[in-house]
């Protein structure tokens, strides 16, 4: 009975942690980077993808898909290279959540863009963080990057967006990421 208990709790463990990520396939690329402990599809209605954009495991699926496919039928779009080297300059006191923006889309109309920077926010505990910038989706790089401050700690219960996403039916969405999930080979990921 002692030797099964080893080889149960290997089987228990996510695929992230068991194989490195060239050996992920193309269905587990996909399922972190649309419904893992760091992405998920949030809305009422015309859901969009939310994701911790500097997460490793997400950062690693991007990477293999770019690897994988590149500039082929189902490439990943290269990201903007002002937010790569924003990621560069502040990766330690920042990190991303990042939103899928449908392509048909108009993003940005008119005093949208200063109720994006008011009402999205970060909630830890009873405490309420703003956004530090964005980057907004474009043509090439349909994703929405919102960059809050690295706040969190390892003990804290949940991480808790509220957001004002422009363009969109239903614009105001809120998703939660339990934090005690976001662990990635012993260290909190986001």
């Amino acid at each position: 009975m002692h030797a099964l208990l080893p080889l149960l709790f290997l089987l228990a463990q996510p695929f992230w942690e068991m194989k490195p990520p060239e050996q992920w396939s193309p269905t587990e690329i996909d399922q972190i980077r649309t419904n893992s402990p760091w992405a998920h599809e949030v809305g009422p209605v015309a859901q969009v993808t939310v994701f911790l954009a500097t997460a490793l495991p997400v950062e690693h699926a991007e990477s293999e898909l770019r690897l994988r496919f590149k500039k082929g039928k189902g490439a990943l779009p290269e990201p903007d290279p002002d937010y790569v080297e924003y990621l560069r300059d502040h990766r330690a006191e920042s990190f991303v959540l990042g939103v899928v923006y449908p392509p048909s889309t108009g993003f940005g109309k008119a005093g949208e863009d200063k109720r994006l920077e008011e009402e999205s926010l970060l909630l830890i505990a009873q405490k309420e963080y703003r956004i530090l910038g964005y980057f907004p989706p474009t043509p090439s790089d349909p994703v929405l990057r919102l960059i809050f401050p690295r706040v969190v700690k390892p003990a804290d219960k949940q991480m808790v967006f509220r957001l004002y996403l422009p363009g969109l039916n239903f614009p105001e969405r809120e998703t939660a990421f339990p934090v005690k999930d976001l662990t990635y080979q012993g260290k909190l990921e986001m």
